[in-house]
């Protein structure tokens, strides 16, 4: 069998404990034919064979990670304003207000986790009146880790938050003496308030989705995943919101394989969303990139 493609002249990491280095893999139809030293998989070669010198770089298998949100993640990807490694809140307000400088009307910056204050040298969030600061006007939504958010002004106003809001099942929004929402949302007990909360911003237009879904799975092959299995949840509701995952599939442009989980989004109607999907999705329906997984 003649492979499609050769990597040759590198350290390929086998995961195979009694050969762990190879310096040379076959491919064949997207799967290994066979791992080798340069003669051994050099002589498989035909005409057809695209052979890649990798110059001695190391080749690692793609990475799993079994537990995301690319189907909602993605659809805001471009919008969103990134605190990963930042080293202090002054670099990371100076970013907030940068972003909030080209940010159009009506989108919000969201801040979507990935930080913790423990990564700062100031050791703190920053307050709502230093965000307020920044962003009079424009929504800004901060997700610390999984247990809180803090929402400017602009924010409280888009999402409808007054004195005479109720606490939501699932969290608590605090209030200052007059009984006003300080812009302050805990997760008690749960991150229900947080999903729900996000979820009332504006989304992009289809194209726009689309596109900052590409993205998002372009920067997880950067850091080395290629296959994902998606969580569900986060108001994502099948099939109305997986119309962009499913349009990149459609047009084979996805670059992670992916596994979707359904999770039922619509409180006492659960029941209902199941029986739908028995009659509607069958296990594993899909493709080697695109593939129900289970509810």
């Amino acid at each position: 069998m003649t492979p499609d493609l050769i990597l040759h002249n590198g350290l390929v990491t086998t995961l195979d404990r009694a050969n762990p280095t190879a310096s040379a893999v076959a491919i064949k139809d997207g799967k290994f034919l066979a791992v080798g030293d340069e003669r051994t998989i050099m002589a498989l070669a035909g005409p057809g064979t695209q052979v890649i010198d990798l110059k001695g770089k190391r080749v690692l298998p793609g990475l799993n990670d079994n537990h995301t949100h690319v189907v909602r993640g993605g659809l805001n990807f471009n919008m969103e304003l990134r605190w990963d490694g930042v080293r202090s809140l002054a670099d990371a307000m100076a970013m907030l207000k940068r972003q909030v400088a080209i940010t159009p009307a009506p989108q919000w910056v969201r801040v979507v986790g990935g930080f913790t204050e423990h990564q700062f040298i100031e050791k703190r969030l920053p307050t709502i009146d230093e965000i307020n600061a920044l962003a009079p006007d424009t929504p800004v939504f901060l997700l610390h880790l999984y247990d809180r958010a803090l929402l400017n002004g602009a924010a409280l106003r888009a999402v409808g938050y007054g004195k005479d809001t109720p606490n939501p099942p699932g969290g608590e929004i605090t209030r200052d003496a007059n009984g006003n929402p300080t812009g302050l949302l805990l997760a008690k007990p749960n991150a229900g308030i947080l999903y729900s909360t996000l979820a009332k911003g504006p989304k992009l237009p289809f194209d726009y989705q689309v596109n900052s879904t590409r993205h998002f799975m372009r920067e997880l092959n950067r850091l080395g995943v290629t296959s994902v299995i998606d969580a569900g949840g986060g108001f994502q509701n099948y099939p109305d919101d997986y119309a962009v995952i499913q349009k990149l599939s459609d047009d084979d442009q996805l670059t992670v394989r992916l596994a979707y989980n359904l999770f039922t989004q619509k409180p006492k109607e659960e029941k209902q969303d199941f029986l739908n999907w028995t009659s509607s999705v069958k296990y594993k329906q899909g493709n080697d990139y695109f593939r129900h997984n289970g509810a």
